[in-house]
């Protein structure tokens, strides 16, 4: 009869001893039994067959099933099935998320070339918008610099009254990557008001020049205070984007603002900041929700900005031009430059104008819903010499109302109706 095993709790591992010490095997529970069964089949066999009988029998080696032959061909496929299909995914997704090159404007099968144009040190053409009087009777010069999806004729309303009563000279440019301006794959905070210093040089605008800049172009002018404070004359920030990475921010005040964004733009603003090589994949997949400012939500405006609507009406004459070139090297590249690590704090800036001989304004309204007014009461703290101007029940596009511009410019040019 056969021999009856253990209890299968007591016979977790065994030693097994064959004929020679050489072929003694460690057999797991599952092959033990078959064995144990194998051995006593074995002994009967020699006591049927007579004691006199010496011969010594030795049973036939048991593979364990997870050895046999079939079984590691079998597990060999799945392997190399699983590397397979492993590198195929990485493939895809590295394929997802590089995004196409740019059309460039101006190169076979590119944009056509519609406005002036100046080229750069580093080869890349900036196009430019000229306004106001000629430069050659202009008593004022200013550089001003549009926002996010925007462009060269996204220029702020400056009644003709104003810039031929005060003589202005107004030079609006395409960012690069927007509109018909070359791209930049290496564009940083700095290389903007590079680009700014380049043009106005280029167009002969003097030594000392004033600049505007609206939104994420009032950000690029936290750039020019830092690199190139001597070319400027004046600067006015239109309720310019704040970077939460700031290191001069606090927790209280960056969980604050950031946290009052809707949940897709903290996701957005995040990839941008900490994943900037996502940033591309993340706003044009469609998983999840994307930026809301990309998706022109008009969830992102303040009811204060509601009757400006109107006021964009004029962009249909020349929004296909802002993204000609692909939204990676223009959005997507001002979401990374804009919410990435800075080489410089702007809240440890030094006054650019300590004699007095010009001034730094900074607007913005208190009821802006993409900007949080939370954020620029303290950069203005950190920065007393600013001259903060606070606009109650005014929102983002506030530069858009009937005659907000014209104050704007009076106040940075000539003082005049100052407001705070």
């Amino acid at each position: 009869m056969p021999v009856s095993p253990a209890h299968p709790r007591s016979l977790y591992y065994y030693s097994i001893s064959l004929t020679r010490p050489s072929e003694r095997r460690r057999c797991t529970l599952p092959s033990f039994f078959p064995l144990l069964e194998r051995l006593a089949s074995v002994h009967l066999d020699i006591r049927e067959k007579g004691a006199g009988s010496t011969r010594r029998c030795r049973p036939q080696a048991i593979r364990p099933p997870g050895l046999m032959p079939e079984n590691r061909s079998r597990a060999r496929l799945v392997r190399a099935i699983l590397l397979v299909s492993l590198v195929g995914i990485l493939a895809w997704f590295y394929q997802a998320i590089q995004p196409p090159p740019p059309k460039i404007c101006g190169s076979p099968n590119g944009p056509p070339i519609t406005s002036p144009r100046i080229q750069l040190k580093d080869g890349r053409y900036l196009a430019y918008r000229e306004n106001g009087v000629p430069k050659e009777n202009a008593k004022y010069k200013i550089v001003f610099i549009h926002g996010f999806y925007s462009c060269r004729h996204d220029v702020l309303p400056l009644s003709q009254d104003v810039a031929q009563g005060l003589g202005i000279y107004m030079v609006t440019f395409d960012r690069a990557g927007y509109g018909e301006s070359d791209p930049n794959p290496k564009r940083t905070e700095k290389s903007t008001c590079l680009d700014v210093e380049e043009l106005a040089d280029q167009l002969h605008l003097g030594s000392k020049f004033y600049a505007i800049g609206f939104s994420m172009g009032g950000q690029a002018v936290w750039g020019c205070l830092k690199h190139i404070p001597h070319r400027l004359a004046g600067a006015a920030l239109l309720t310019p984007v704040a970077n939460y990475w700031w290191p001069s921010f606090p927790a209280n005040i960056f969980k604050q603002a950031f946290y009052k964004q809707l949940r897709a733009d903290q996701w957005a603003v995040g990839v941008a900041h900490y994943l900037p090589w996502l940033t591309y994949w993340w706003n044009t997949q469609k998983w999840f929700p994307i930026s809301n400012v990309i998706a022109h939500d008009p969830a992102i405006l303040s009811p204060a900005d509601k009757p400006l609507f109107p006021k964009f009406a004029i962009r249909e004459q020349y929004e296909h031009q802002i993204l000609q070139q692909g939204v990676h090297e223009s959005l997507h590249r001002d979401m990374i430059i804009g919410f990435g690590r800075w080489e410089f704090d702007p809240m440890e800036l030094d006054n650019p104008f300590p004699g007095g001989e010009g001034s730094v304004h900074l607007w913005q309204g208190d009821e802006d819903g993409l900007v949080l007014v939370e954020l620029q009461r303290y950069i203005v703290k950190k920065l007393p010499w600013i001259r903060y101007h606070e606009l109650r029940g005014s929102g983002h596009m506030f530069p858009l109302a009937d005659g907000m511009f014209d104050t704007i410019v009076k106040v940075l040019l000539v003082g005049e109706g100052e407001q705070h």
